[in-house]
């Protein structure tokens, strides 16, 4: 997808082992592979509903805004009732998915890898989703939604994680992630984050542009004295944050009231904090950014599995794709939800087609002992510690 990925063929086919040990708590036991999940091979009659773990905005009916809705016309013309249960984290998804209650899940990159691996999902048979030949090809076949040449989702889109700043309020404007680790910020106390161990990430990213004697190359393969530099980052500017916030509609309520004025955010609180009348912009700093490009996945355990391929292909059909991109402020998956997009330029705007733009984009990703920047001779952070540092930094 783009030249800074530095994925390496032996990261991409490292051994379960490897694998697992990053993607999950420290009680988890390693195979010898993928397991075998069988593989939908006709779409049948729907079962009645489908039920759906997913981001804040991905699954929209129209009690958010009556104006935005998606799911009123797949449940009309499938007669599948949709579900959903929105996931606060990655963290929080997996665990979901693991309970086996749910069908399908919208997951990025930092939780599609643990659903793989832990057989929670099964591979998809994309000639059974007609919407799929249309998904963007850089999208397509990347190593958190496939594993040797085998699909495991149906790419949703891309997206940045932005600096959000109150525009009457920090002045000037910020250009650099460095404005959310001043330690002598004005905005001290009004400072927020993204509260998940992936955020370790956004420290690193940091740490890769302003400290290059690190060796620091992709934010997700931090060796031991990266990773530690990391944590310290993030432990010197604990004392900056107000808060940390998982729920998206809270960290909206906060830019608006003024408690929060600077920090990471998504673009779906940048749209729903100015729709509000907040004055509030999101950049993509000049160090570039974390970000998502998310893959619905169909759980190995589903009860309900021709509902959830009607909504796999319909999430990613040209209309319904068009509308989830606008709202959550996203580049969509599908070429063609470009030519229909109620605003002729969003495309453009949301760099879908650009893969220029991506270049700095750091898409959320599983870290694991096999270092995915491709170095063999040390062993990376598996996220299990990831999680352990995060917990202990929140509760300190």
């Amino acid at each position: 997808m783009r030249n800074k990925r530095l994925f390496s063929k032996f990261a991409a086919l490292s051994a379960a082992a490897l694998i697992l040990a990053g993607c999950g708590s420290s009680s988890d036991t390693a195979t010898s592979g993928v397991p075998k999940v069988e593989m939908l091979k006709e779409l049948g009659a729907g079962e009645g509903q489908v039920n759906i773990v997913a981001w804040a905005g991905y699954v929209e009916n129209g009690s958010t805004d009556p104006k935005v809705d998606w799911v009123s016309d797949f449940e009309g013309e499938t007669g599948c009732k949709v579900n959903v249960k929105v996931g606060a984290t990655s963290d929080d998804m997996v665990s979901l998915m693991k309970s086996g209650e749910y069908d399908v899940v919208s997951a990025s990159g930092d939780a599609s890898l643990r659903l793989i691996y832990g057989g929670d999902v099964a591979p998809v048979n994309t000639d059974l989703i007609p919407n799929y030949a249309d998904v963007f090809a850089g999208l397509k076949d990347q190593q958190w939604n496939s594993v040797d040449g085998v699909a495991y989702g149906v790419p949703h889109g891309r997206g940045a994680n932005l600096l959000a700043y109150r525009t009457d309020i920090v002045k000037p404007a910020p250009t650099s992630w460095g404005s959310v680790f001043d330690e002598n910020s004005p905005y001290k106390g009004k400072i927020t984050a993204y509260d998940s161990p992936i955020y370790l990430a956004d420290a690193a990213l940091y740490l890769m542009k302003t400290q290059p004697d690190l060796g620091i190359t992709y934010p997700y393969a931090l060796d031991q004295k990266q990773f530690d530099a990391a944590v310290a980052l993030l432990t010197a500017q604990k004392p900056l944050i107000g808060e940390y916030w998982g729920d998206y509609l809270k960290h909206v309520a906060s830019l608006k009231s003024g408690g929060t004025v600077l920090g990471t955010t998504w673009q779906v609180n940048i749209n729903l904090a100015q729709s509000e009348g907040t004055k509030v912009e999101g950049i993509k700093p000049v160090e570039g950014s974390t970000g998502w490009s998310d893959t619905w996945m169909i759980s190995s355990k589903s009860k309900n599995p021709n509902c959830a391929y009607m909504w796999m292909d319909h999430i990613a059909s040209p209309k319904a794709n068009a509308a989830v991109a606008e709202w959550f402020g996203e580049a969509p998956s599908n070429a063609k939800a470009c030519d229909i997009t109620a605003d002729p330029n969003f495309c453009t705007t949301y760099h879908a087609a650009d893969e220029a733009y991506w270049t700095d984009v750091y898409y959320w990703n599983t870290p694991t002992e096999a270092c995915l920047d491709g170095r063999t001779d040390v062993q990376c952070i598996p996220y299990s510690e990831w999680v352990k540092a995060w917990s202990s930094l929140r509760n300190s």
